[in-house]
């Protein structure tokens, strides 16, 4: 029987891979080198494709974005560096945009330690998303197959809501902030007794006792 190859990945609430890669700004270590800074690592089947294309430039349209959150980006397929620099100077002399965030030189063992070669898509690696909080911790992992390009807006988004839910003490509604019930609210976390549960409706906007909200502080 064959036996199958283990798909590796970083879970939620682990400490991101420590990572010493080539990138087009030089040497790095994932996270060491970002440390006290929100990042978002994001994986790409390869250089010169259409659908990467349009997703790197979708990321550098919204670096303003990314910047204001103190966030900050890196790009990684199983390229070469001279190919990324080859496909960077591509997309400023043809699309005019100039990728300005690093693009890491990814190896077939690199991938396989986050989980990004998936045995049914071939060689290629998926379009993945990590975002690491500021000690290096992942909260965040999306994953999209080599047919569909990624929504930079939800990436940003999902930063965002990450950073609000830590500084507010609570969870965040679908569509946040402008879920169709309690808009940009702050969803107070459950009661974990019958008293604080009766107070809860006597302190904040509810529906029930178990869903309680607040206003967002500014």
């Amino acid at each position: 029987m064959e036996q199958q190859k283990c798909l590796c990945m970083p879970l939620l609430g682990d400490s991101f891979p420590e990572l010493y890669v080539n990138t087009t700004h030089g040497p790095m270590n994932i996270p060491g080198d970002l440390k006290g800074s929100w990042f978002v690592l994001f994986s790409h089947p390869a250089d010169f494709t259409p659908v990467c294309t349009t997703e790197f430039v979708g990321f550098q349209k919204r670096i303003a974005d990314f910047d204001a959150l103190g966030c900050k980006l890196i790009g990684m397929s199983i390229d070469q560096v001279f190919s990324h620099i080859k496909w960077v100077q591509w997309i400023k002399e043809t699309l005019g945009v100039e990728i300005t965030y690093p693009i890491v030189a990814g190896t077939e063992t690199l991938a396989q330690k986050l989980g990004m070669l998936h045995p049914e898509k071939g060689s290629n690696t998926v379009r993945a998303v990590f975002v690491g909080d500021p000690e290096g911790k992942v909260r965040l992992v999306l994953y999209y197959p080599q047919e569909i390009g990624r929504n930079i807006d939800e990436v940003v988004r999902a930063v965002r809501a990450l950073q609000v839910s830590d500084e507010q003490e609570g969870a965040l509604p679908a569509n946040w902030p402008n879920n169709e019930l309690i808009k940009d609210h702050v969803i107070v976390p459950p009661a974990a007794d019958l008293a604080t549960a009766a107070e809860r409706v006597k302190l904040y906007e509810n529906f029930d006792w178990w869903f309680c909200h607040k206003p967002l502080k500014q």
